[in-house]
């Protein structure tokens, strides 16, 4: 008889080591943090690529010919203060409040809906300058970069609608909570991107 048969007869408690599973959040949770690192890994491979770009203009315009401070500025503070919403919105979701969760969920699609448009702008313009990603090895590594985080906004923002749905659905049932958990860890993890994109990338390209 196994150790676990015998402890089981005997009605004495399973040692931790054990046990089964772990709880379905606890699991949900690590799994999603094993996603955020790999994400992050392409983040760091795109970052990297950059450093080495960055210099590689071509003859083209080079970062500080192009980077408009205040308006990266106006998109950082867009992304950052979604943060902020977000968290209050998630502890919306712990406490079962419906109405707290969508105000403040809601702020949030606003402020990432209001960062894309300026990320877009910011893109069509130099398009306008025919500073595209073809022009050069440095605007090819921006565009990948920068894109790359932008497409990660959409998909939040998308996820985010469905989300909002499912509450208004299903309500607060813990599968709903867990999502909606792993949805504040995707949305701060794009947030500390974009400080090192506005670090690196923008602020970089004069100093």
């Amino acid at each position: 008889m196994s150790a676990t048969e015998q402890a089981l007869a005997s009605g004495d408690a399973v040692p931790l080591s054990l046990r089964g599973p772990a709880p379905t959040r606890v699991v949900a949770g690590y799994g999603f943090w094993l996603f955020l690192l790999s994400d992050i890994i392409i983040f760091a491979a795109l970052f990297a690529a950059y450093a080495v770009l960055s210099g590689e203009t071509a003859g083209g315009p080079t970062a500080a010919d192009l980077f408009d401070k205040r308006h990266v500025l106006i998109e950082t503070a867009c992304l950052l203060a979604s943060s902020v919403t977000c968290g209050f919105g998630s502890l919306a979701v712990q406490s079962g409040d419906r109405n707290s969760t969508y105000f403040w969920m809601a702020i949030t699609f606003i402020l990432g809906v209001t960062f894309l448009s300026l990320e877009v702008s910011e893109f069509s313009h130099m398009l306008e300058l025919g500073a595209g990603p073809t022009r050069s090895a440095f605007l090819s590594a921006f565009f990948t970069l920068v894109g790359t985080h932008g497409l990660h906004v959409t998909m939040g923002l998308c996820w985010l609608i469905v989300m909002l749905l499912q509450v208004a659905t299903l309500g607060f049932q813990p599968m709903v909570s867990r999502r909606f958990f792993c949805f504040g860890l995707f949305w701060h993890a794009l947030d500390i991107v974009w400080v090192g994109v506005f670090t690196i990338v923008y602020l970089g390209a004069h100093l």
